[in-house]
């Protein structure tokens, strides 16, 4: 199932995304300092690789338990532009803070798929 991709690729992009600015937070004052907005924002991308990734596999894992096709259904496709959304609107609010207001987009596609889901299987 795509979503079970999508999980294990967000794992792996979760490593490298936490890798390579672990090389740096050792500097106290590295992006303005622990607080920062960049900073916080960083660090939020990194864990939204994390948790939508582990979306995505219980969605895979539960579908595949309840005998469900939903390779192709809206919840599997909002949960995947979740992922891809929520790190990117992340790390392009780090660059420039406008676009934070982006959020309502991962935001709301991780909402939706969750709720499309829950109809499928309750």
């Amino acid at each position: 199932m795509i979503n079970i991709y999508a999980a294990w690729i967000g794992f792996l992009l979760g490593c490298i995304a936490g890798a390579v600015p672990g090389l740096f937070f050792h500097k106290e004052n590295w992006l303005g300092g622990y607080g920062s907005w960049k900073r916080r924002m960083i660090r939020l991308g990194h864990i939204a690789f994390w948790g939508i990734g582990f979306l995505n596999l219980s969605f895979g894992l539960t579908a595949k338990a309840f005998g469900l096709d939903m390779e192709n259904s809206a919840a599997s496709i909002l949960l995947i532009i979740g992922a891809i959304a929520m790190p990117l609107t992340c790390y392009l609010s780090a660059w420039k803070p406008f676009f934070r207001n982006f959020f309502f987009i991962p935001a709301l596609s991780v909402t939706f798929a969750i709720l499309l889901f829950l109809t499928r299987i309750l």
